[in-house]
Parts: structure tokens; sequence; C-alpha cells
């Protein structure tokens, strides 16, 4: 297996540089190597980890510069082929499919910038090897995944080149959610590569029909003076590649007699070189062959790109995801993604602040998971053997010392901020209203002010500091303080038996029309969200009164309760293996109480007394 071989197509290619002088030497073959199977990517994934070796340091972001260059030399190479066409001019099979999918090139290089901002890519881990030139280490992937399908991202391919390359180099939780923008890099980059090749060779073809139009003018008009057109030819040090010798040929062959010593001439030039305008036609064959399939292969495989589930993709190649679905509490797998993500996120910043790796943080959280299972240990038993009691909870600071986590200053006061908000709330008034205050008594004191004025003006500007150093708090806590999402179960596929909810509507019962649209609008909740182990309440008071019966009460109640009982016989069905009947619809109702400071009977703090009162019933506590 030779990671460096090259394609016919590629070996008649390099013939054609070495006979083009005026071809800029620093052009690039497009990313074909030696197409693999499956089984051979994985192979060649453990072969390039093996290989790869990290570098100690960063360096510059070239990655969005590269960008720009690349969307400048396609859209450059679309303006010619349009402009050719509009002159009446042949293209390539190759140059159809750049116009026709050139729309969907800039949109991927919109995303591409959208996704990629500035010097994220210095982030990412960086190869010392020669040939990766200090790039991100995913990218040189990209580039080897590009290279051995020939522009085609194959899911099979791909998840076995990743897994395999992970059995000896574990990829950062960063570098797998790059992997699908340094693949857009890398088919954008070899898009830009063959386009660079579609417009050298739309060059060549126009300088071999101008040449050709030439010839056969003087051949019609003045045939002796073909030898002088010819003479101008080869002191133009025009290259013999294969763009220029084919469509010269194809002009030429099967005219006038005459136009034979232009063709002579191109054939003695090229014998010099060991070649044959029959070798030069086949090798522009195989090279057009070739840039349609590499073509087609690269949009392929960026309309791929937006519609796999890279979410799916990432937690199957993380290790840090599998070491974490070891939750002894068997709870993490449960989660929804959103969740999940979060505990690897804070994986990923203790490792970036630590001397571990992030498969060793998250085995450390695990580690401890197993150790606090009694009691004594955390108090809360089955909180302390979920793994996310270390990564978002009160466990959270036990894993940082034993990780001997290192913050920044910075860092450091804004943890022990979120540690203790209320104090450090309060601290920061009390600060800047004793920095505002002490500012204006100094000021006064300096201006020699009668010690009683100098008091009087320290309490006053007190007063007014503390409503000025509250208000810029405020508007602090706004903008630095960071929401913490709360964790989540994933219920997509239902609600777990063991995890049965009530949807409550706390609501007053006041009339029989009332009672009938609540009851309505119930039975359409429960119709949008029909779940067995979901139940439907309606958690009623009476309105206010001056009494604590009135004359419509057991009447109202009486009619939601019907009501109730009907909706439970019309949807109520009895779990297979189970005798007992699951009615969906509850109907809880509380008494008046009389309430002095209101001088009314009426349900105990409405709304919020109601939902009290709910958990306190669920939990045994009341009735």
């Amino acid at each position: 297996m030779n990671d460096n071989k090259i394609t016919l197509a590629d070996t008649l290619y390099s013939w054609r540089n070495a006979l083009d002088r005026e071809l800029d030497p620093a052009e690039e073959f497009p990313l074909r190597s030696e197409l693999f199977s499956a089984a051979q990517m994985a192979s060649h994934g453990k072969h390039l980890a093996a290989r790869h070796v990290l570098s100690k340091r960063g360096g510059p972001d070239r990655l969005l510069a590269r960008l720009s260059e690349n969307a400048g030399i396609i859209a450059a190479t679309c303006g010619e082929l349009t402009a050719a066409i509009k002159a009446g001019r042949q293209i390539t099979p190759a140059s159809e499919w750049l116009l026709d999918n050139f729309y969907l090139i800039e949109e991927q290089i919109r995303t591409a910038r959208r996704h990629l901002p500035k010097d994220y890519s210095k982030e990412l881990p960086r190869l010392s090897n020669d040939d990766a030139d200090g790039t991100p280490r995913v990218y040189q992937i990209a580039l080897e995944i590009i290279s051995h399908g020939d522009g085609r991202v194959d899911p099979e391919s791909l998840t076995r080149f990743v897994d395999a390359y992970q059995d000896s180099a574990t990829l950062k939780l960063g570098e797998l959610w790059a992997i699908p923008i340094m693949l857009r890099l890398a088919l954008i980059e070899n898009l830009r590569r063959v386009a660079a090749r579609v417009s050298d060779n739309r060059t060549q073809r126009d300088r071999a029909n101008t040449w050709a139009d030439q010839m056969t003018e003087t051949a019609e008009k003045n045939p002796s003076d073909l030898i002088l057109l010819v003479a101008d030819m080869a002191r133009s040090g025009q290259a013999m590649n294969s763009a220029f010798v084919a469509e010269m040929a194809r002009r030429l062959q099967g005219q006038s007699p005459s136009l034979t010593l232009a063709l002579q001439w191109v054939t003695t030039r090229l014998a010099d070189a060991g070649l044959t305008i029959e070798q030069q036609i086949q090798a522009e064959i195989g090279q057009q062959a070739a840039e349609q399939v590499s073509i087609s292969n690269s949009i392929g495989s960026l309309r791929f790109l937006g519609t796999m589930d890279w979410q799916e993709f990432v937690e199957t190649m993380s290790a840090v995801e599998q070491t974490l679905r070891q939750d002894p509490a068997g709870i993490y797998g449960k989660m929804d993604f959103a969740t999940r993500d979060n505990y690897r996120h804070v994986v990923e910043t203790l490792a970036k602040h630590c001397a571990h790796t992030e498969v060793a943080v998250a085995e450390q959280a695990l580690a401890l998971t197993l150790e606090n299972r009694d009691l004594a240990a955390g108090g809360l038993d089955e909180r302390t053997r979920h793994v996310g009691y270390y990564l978002i909870g009160k466990g959270l600071r036990t894993l940082e010392r034993r990780l001997a986590v290192r913050f920044s200053p910075l860092e450091s006061l804004q943890r022990n901020a979120r540690a203790a908000p209320l104090s450090s709330y309060l601290g920061a008034i009390v600060l800047l209203t004793s920095l505002f205050t002490a500012s204006v008594v100094r000021h006064a004191w300096l201006s020699d002010v009668d010690v009683v004025l100098l008091a009087l003006i320290g309490v006053l500007t007190m007063f007014g500091s503390s409503q000025l150093a509250l208000a810029l708090v405020n508007l602090m806590a706004t903008q630095l303080t960071r929401p913490h999402p709360l964790a989540r179960m994933d219920f997509k596929d239902g609600i777990p038996s063991d995890a049965s909810s009530m949807v409550v509507v706390p609501t007053l019962l006041y009339s029989r029309d009332n009672v009938a649209a609540l009851c309505e609008a119930l039975e359409v909740r429960y119709l949008a969200n029909r779940d067995p182990n979901l139940r439907f309440c309606l958690l009623t008071d009476f309105a206010d009164a001056d009494r604590e019966h009135m004359p419509a009460d057991e009447e109202l109640v009486a009619l939601a309760s019907a009501t109730i009982t009907e909706l439970n016989r019309k949807y109520g069905q009895a779990a297979p293996g189970d005798e007992l009947r699951r009615e969906p619809f509850l109907l809880l109702h509380r008494p008046r109480q009389w309430n002095a400071r209101e001088n009314a009977w009426m349900g105990v703090e409405r709304k919020r007394g109601k939902l009290g009162d709910l958990n306190a019933f669920l939990r045994g506590g009341a009735r």
C-alpha cells in the first residue's frame, strides 16, 4: 500500500507540467490518492495515527485565509467559464459541473465562514510533521479522507477511519466536532485545485484556438506565410501541454495539407520529451474524466455533509461519551442530547485547566461515583451515584480538587461569585457604594469642609451612591451572568413508568359554562399528549365569597366530577397484564378558607397555594 501513489491521469499531468514552462510551479494536484475501501481506510487510519506527532507549540490560523483564497479562485474560474459560454466556446464536462453547482459551493463557503470563527483552529491540536506544516491534526485527517476517496465522503469509511485512528490516538471532543467543518474546508480546497486546473485547461485551449484560427486563415489566403506563423508560435515559447496539443490536433487534423506543417512541428517538440500527439490526447481525455469525477464527488459530498447526523457521529466516536455512559446510576444514557453535551463540555473545560486528558477527567468523575455510595458520603445516595453530581452539581469542587485544576485569577473570581451569589451581589453593591461615597467625601475634605458638614455630605452621598451602585450591579449581573441549563431526561420515546408525570391546570370553578370549557380544554391537552404514564389534573378552587358555602358550589363540583368521570370512561384503559384501569384524568378541589386580610372566604394563596398543597399532598403531608 503506497499512500503517495497517484493515478495515470496525474502521471500524464506531471509530464504536462514538465513541458509547460509558463505554468505556475506552485500549482497543486487535486486531493487524489489511491482509492481505499472501508477496510483499507481503517488500516490507513491506524497507520496515520502512528505517524502523526503532535506539536507542543501553537501556530497561526491559516484556514480562514486559505478559505478566502479558495473562494476567490473558484469564483474567478466560474466567471471565465461563463464568459467562454457566452462567446460560444466549448467547455469540458468538469467545467459544466462546476458552473451548474456554483450556487451550492457559494453556500458551503458561507457556511464554512460562519462555522469557522477567527482563531478557531488555534484551539485544536497541531501536528509537527514536516508534511503537515503546522496545520490542525483534524484538518490533516480530513485531507486524507478526501484524498483517498477522490472527493467522496462515505459514512462507513469515515466512521471506520476515525474509529481506527482513535485506537492509537484519541481525538479530543473539539476535534470530533470540527470534523464536519474540516471536511467542508477540504472539499472546497479540492474544488479550488480542480478549478485551477480547469481554468488552466481553458486558457491553453483558448491559445490553441487562437493559433489554429490564424493558421487556418493564413493557409486559405497565403499558404507561403504559414511557416512564418509556425515560427512565431515557436518563438512564443508555447508549452506543448495536453490541453493545447489536444485542441490543436482537433482543429488542424484533416484540414488543408499545408496545415500539416504545424502538426509536424508539434510532433517534433513532443518527440524531444519522448511523447506523441496521441499520448497527449489520451492524457487530456484522462485528465478531463478525472476532473469530472473529482468535482462530482466533491459536490455530492458537500450535499452529504448537510444531511448527516453529526450529533450521533460525535457521540459514537467520543471516548468521553463511552466513559460517561458507564454511569453507575444508569441515568446519563437516558438524558437528552443537550444535557449530555453539557456534561461533555464540562469535561472538556476541566481538561484544559489540568494535566489530565479528557478521558482521564471523565474516568475520575466516574471513580467518584463508585466511591460515594453510602449515605454518610454525601447524604443523598442516589445523587452521588450519578456522574452528573460531580460535573454540574455540588460534587464539582471535589472533582476539581482531585484533578488539581488551576483556573486563571479572573475565572477563579467568577467561580467564587457563582458559588456564593447573594454574598457576591451584596458585596459588589457595598463596595461600589463605598468607593463612590469615599471619592465624594475625600473631595470635600480636600476642600476644607467643616467636620459636621463633611459627615452630612457622607451620609447623603451614601444614599445616592447606593442607588447608583445597585443599578450598576444589576446591569453587570444581566451582562455577565450565564444561565445554567437544568439537566433533562430524554422522553422522546415516551415517559417511562418510573417517571410518571402529571399536567396540572390550576383554575377556578364559578359557572357551568366555565366547568365545561375547562374539561374540554383538558381533553384537548390529553389528545395532543397521549402517553400512558401522563395524567391530566384540574386543580380547582371556588371563587372568592363572603360565605364558606355558596348555593351553586355542590352543583359545580358535581358537574366537574361527572365530566372527569365521563372522560375517564371514554379514554381510560387497562394496561396489559394489569387488572387496574388507568384513568388519565383527575379532579382535585380545595374548599374555601377564611382570609382575614382579604376579608373573604377563598382558596389559600390562590394559584401558588394550590400548587404548594398539591406538592404536599403528593408527599403525603396534606389532604
